[in-house]
Order: structure tokens, then C-alpha cells, then sequence
């Protein structure tokens, strides 16, 4: 069996505009959303929602083009890069006990994520890729969750089955778009209810 698990929100704290980041830059959450753009009608403070930072998320613009191009907007000089130095992401113990489980009983279980490449070298820093068979990152595969073609990706890289993969998403969007394609979806609400789903002693 294929388990493809979400990295933030679910093995770890996922990555949302907070206070923090627009003090450093001297601006409100609701002006940096201006600046980005916002997806229509999109009300989340999920950084993936911004259009600009979807750049980032689908591999179009690296987190240097991102904050050139938000400077030239905002006409805020920003020349740190940070994404990369208020991520601080705090690791799921429990989500990662079940992982290693799932592989001790010979199952393949990678890391499906939407993520930026600033994020994604903080992630491979910290070591939390390594309970991983392999990662699979947007930023990389050039296509984001909820498009169908990031699961098409993973699966024809992986020569495996939609009927034969386990999805654990903690937004209901992605886990419906998995779904669609005939994957088992989960949506994670905490390690301990997932356990349950999977059938895994924690």
C-alpha cells in the first residue's frame, strides 16, 4: 500500500500568515494579502491562498523573486528572505510514530506537500523529511494540491494505484480532489483519531 501524507497541518504546525511576519514588514495581515492578491473570494490566512506566493508554492518563482516582486509592489525594500527565517515549524510526534509503523510493516509511505522552496530547505534542515520513503514537494513537481495533477504525478512516479493509495490531507479540499481519482482520503484531525482510521498503535 501507497500512504501519501501532508506535511504541514498534519506530520507538522503548516505554515500561516501570522502577526509575526507583517511586523518585520511594518504592515498589516489584510495589506499583505492586498499586495499578494488573494484567490477570488478566498478568505483563508493559508499563505498557499495568496496568488503570488502560489507562484512560490508551484515552482513558477523562487522566495528571492517572490520578495523582489513584493518590494516592487508594496515599495518595501525587503532583501531577507522571511519565509525561510520565522518558519519554525514544530514536528507531530505521534503523526510521525504512525509513519514509522506504516513502514516497519513494508508500506511506502512518502510526503505529498505543498510547499515553497525556502520552506522546504528549512523542512530538510530540521531532518523532517528522513521518516519519509521519498518527498514529493509543489515546488518541485511544478503543480500544486488541490490540481488532480499532483496526485497523477505521484502516482505514475510511483507505479502505484489509485486504489492501492491512502491520502492524509488536513483541508477537505485536497482530500476531495484526491478522492476524485479514486485515492482513499483521510482528512486529519489529530494522530490519535488517525491511528484509529489506519488501524496503528501508537
Amino acid at each position: 500500500m501507497l500512504y501519501i501524507f501532508d506535511m504541514g497541518g498534519v506530520v507538522t504546525t503548516t505554515a500561516v500568515l501570522d502577526e509575526k511576519l507583517c511586523r518585520v514588514l511594518g504592515i498589516s495581515i489584510e495589506e499583505f494579502k492586498r499586495i499578494c492578491g488573494n484567490k477570488t473570494g478566498e478568505t483563508s490566512n493559508q499563505l498557499e491562498s495568496l496568488g503570488l506566493f502560489r507562484l512560490c508554492s508551484d515552482g513558477v518563482i523562487d522566495s528571492k523573486e517572490f520578495w523582489a516582486e513584493f518590494s516592487k509592489r508594496s515599495g518595501i525594500a525587503v532583501k531577507t528572505d522571511w519565509f525561510r527565517y520565522l518558519f519554525h515549524p514544530v514536528l507531530n510526534e505521534k503523526t510521525a510514530a504512525i509513519i514509522k509503523k506504516l513502514r516497519q510493516a513494508g508500506n511506502r509511505v512518502v510526503c505529498g506537500t505543498n510547499t515553497i522552496s525556502a520552506h522546504y530547505a528549512n523542512h530538510l534542515e530540521r531532518g523532517d523529511y528522513a521518516i519519509f520513503d521519498q518527498t514529493y514537494s509543489s515546488c518541485h513537481m511544478g503543480v500544486s494540491k488541490p490540481d488532480k495533477e499532483f496526485w497523477r504525478i505521484i502516482l505514475e512516479a510511483e507505479e502505484a494505484q489509485a486504489a492501492d493509495t491512502v491520502f492524509i490531507d488536513d483541508r477537505k479540499e485536497n482530500c476531495d480532489a484526491a478522492a476524485a481519482l479514486g485515492i482513499h482520503a483521510v482528512q486529519f484531525t489529530t494522530a490519535e483519531k488517525l491511528a484509529e482510521i489506519l488501524g496503528v498503535e501508537i
